[in-house]
């Protein structure tokens, strides 16, 4: 299943999947994804989330905000892996349960990464190369939070749905960047902001 959307090693695809089992094991328990979205969790969240990695520089400190049940980070974290990148990854979830699930995702599928299961507002910089969020907060708010955990010469992925537009008119009057917006091959009207050199107005 989901071979035909993803170009990947077998073995690859089997922890893709191996996640994805994982994803709707627990989600019963702590809601890591939303009752709709696990009757299509393959196209919604793991091709949604391997669409990011894709856009992403090849190597580098990847920091994500607000992981939740890992979405986009441990399936980058798989990708990465599965074409041997150099990437270090690190996943900030104040919510402990969600961090358990994490730290137990990644010892289930043989991945390296750190949990740190704290506030954002409350961590020291962590001056990441890469910074994703999904799903987590208001593009003005990521911007902010960009400013104090990215390098200056980093990328951040933020997937955004179809209100992209009206978030960014609203970050632009506190923010400077550069921002590409990158057309969703999952969902219509949706992006992927791939953006640089923030600074505040």
């Amino acid at each position: 299943m989901g071979s035909v959307d993803l170009d990947v090693s077998r073995e690859t695809l089997q922890k893709l999947e191996a996640y994805r089992d994982l994803i709707l094991k627990w989600t019963g328990k702590i809601n890591l994804i939303s009752k709709p979205s696990q009757e299509d969790v393959w196209e919604r969240h793991i091709v949604d989330s391997a669409q990011v990695f894709a856009h992403a520089p090849a190597s580098g400190h990847w920091v994500d905000l607000g992981s939740g049940g890992g979405l986009p980070i441990i399936v980058a974290s798989i990708m990465s892996q599965g074409v041997g990148a150099d990437h270090r990854f690190t996943m900030v979830e104040s919510d402990q349960r969600k961090a358990v699930f994490l730290r137990t995702a990644l010892r289930e599928l043989s991945l390296e990464g750190t949990v740190i299961s704290d506030r954002i507002e409350k961590i020291a910089t962590l001056e990441a190369d890469i910074l994703s969020a999904r799903a987590l907060a208001d593009l003005p708010t990521l911007l902010g939070f960009a400013s104090v955990h990215m390098k200056k010469d980093g990328t951040a992925l933020f997937p955004k749905g179809e209100g992209w537009r009206k978030e960014e008119k609203l970050a632009q009057n506190h923010w400077s960047y550069n921002c590409e917006p990158i057309s969703s091959t999952t969902h219509n009207q949706a992006v992927v902001l791939r953006i640089k050199d923030i600074s505040r107005v």
